[in-house]
């Protein structure tokens, strides 16, 4: 059996390139390098176990005896092997600074932190703001609430009393023409009674023969006045009628002359003297008006006329 063998050298085949074993070699130092760079990034940051070493000395030092040695061996001859190939160390990676890297992380948390509070401290800065505007508002539309409320109050109070006025006014002015008008009826009254009581006189003083002139006042016979107490009578009759609010001070005097008929009935009265206090002088004549008529004298008579004083305290 014959074998086929190509001849040491073919022409044909391609030479071989130079240099392969240096490029597996170069191979080989390059991913050397690789896992080195790789362990030394893993475990840069793990801390190694402090080591802890320990002396122990004894009470008192003592020197030890010399070791037994034996006795050297011969080395054996041995071939002379070849020199290795220098193999290319991958240079180390620099040193790490954990303390610096650690103060830079420090400081990097602290500006933000610091920067988070002074954004925390802008918003609350902005919400107080914003509040106390707020407030400044509601206390501005609090405040001009109250003032519209006052000017409204105040002009409702300004109304009503100008109403209260204007009814007083009115009611003053009313009691003004009502006082007018009664005035007016109690002339007119008191003239048409004087002319009847003259009427009346005149007939009577002609028929019993009285001797007084003409224009007198009298309807007897003769002259005669009242008796001391007589005045004291007709007040103390005409006194209860009286209604008058006695809230001032003063004592003013009212004088009224008051005519009478022969039974005593009152025909007319007429303020002669007016006391200064209007209100007096109503009372007395409304108070004159209600009696009517008024008690005898002693001797059985009532004067014709009386001119009588009245005072708010006797």
């Amino acid at each position: 059996m014959s074998t086929l063998t190509l001849p040491p050298s073919d022409p044909l085949r391609p030479p071989a390139p130079p240099g392969l074993g240096r490029g597996f070699a170069f191979a080989l130092i390059a991913h050397a390098a690789l896992l080195a760079a790789l362990s030394a990034g893993v475990s840069w940051r793990n801390q190694e176990t402090p080591a802890f070493e320990a002396e122990l000395w004894s009470a008192a030092p003592q020197a030890a005896a010399p070791k037994e040695q034996a006795p050297p061996t011969p080395e054996p001859e041995t071939e002379p092997s070849p020199p290795p190939k220098p193999v290319v160390a991958p240079p180390p990676p620099p040193p790490v600074d954990n303390h610096a890297e650690r103060d830079a992380e420090i400081a990097i948390a602290k500006a933000k932190d610091k920067k988070k509070k002074e954004a925390q401290e802008l918003q609350r800065q902005a919400e107080l703001e914003a509040q106390r505007k707020k407030d400044k508002e509601r206390e501005a539309a609090e405040r001009e609430r109250l003032e519209k409320l006052q000017k409204l109050e105040k002009r409702q109070k300004q109304e009503m009393q100008e109403k209260l006025d204007k009814q007083a006014a009115e009611a003053k002015q009313k009691s003004r023409q009502d006082a007018d008008a009664k005035k007016k009826s109690d002339a007119a009254r008191d003239a048409k009674a004087e002319a009847q009581r003259q009427d009346n006189l005149r007939r009577i003083q002609g028929m019993a023969g009285a001797t007084g002139a003409p224009d007198a006042r009298g309807t007897a016979l003769q002259a005669s006045g009242p008796s001391a107490n007589y005045a004291g009578r007709i007040k103390a009759r005409i006194r209860p009628n009286i209604i008058y609010p006695d809230t001032s001070s003063a004592n003013p005097v009212a004088e009224v002359e008051v005519r009478t008929a022969p039974d005593g009935a009152i025909l007319s009265r007429k303020l002669l003297k007016p006391s200064g206090d209007g209100d007096w002088d109503a009372a007395v004549l409304r108070a004159i008006d209600k009696t009517e008529i008024l008690p005898r004298d002693t001797d059985g008579r009532v004067p014709s006329v009386l001119v009588i004083s009245f005072k708010p305290r006797e």
